[in-house]
């Protein structure tokens, strides 16, 4: 499982300037039952006819993790893929949830 920050200090296009944008993770919308592909294929499948589309042959190993990062100020949204097709999954998580074993041990010491 891979961890991301739930704020990010990135450039806004539209304010022109760097900010502190808060993450997402993207999720496909619902599918349209009225899309000009839903209507193709429905059409294809009246009659007496068996399944149109063949399955794949080949089977991706991973697919692109996207979030959404969206600027304070102006309320402007943009998408960001974060690395390469991974299996792993991505999950939205507080900054200090992120330290290593030996800052939380420090962290700890200093404060008792």
């Amino acid at each position: 499982m891979a961890k991301i920050v739930d704020t990010i200090r990135t450039y806004c296009p539209k304010c022109n300037k760097h900010t502190l944008q808060k993450v997402k993770l993207y999720k496909k919308g619902k599918q349209s039952p009225f899309s000009v592909g839903q209507a193709r294929y429905d059409r294809k499948l009246t009659g007496y006819v068996g399944k149109v589309k063949g399955k794949k042959s080949v089977r991706k190993i991973g697919k692109h993790q996207k979030i959404i990062l969206e600027c304070p100020t102006c309320k402007k949204k943009q998408e960001r893929i974060i690395g390469t097709r991974t299996k792993k999954v991505l999950e939205v998580v507080k900054k200090g949830a992120l330290l290593s074993k030996e800052e939380k041990k420090a962290s700890t010491r200093s404060t008792t």
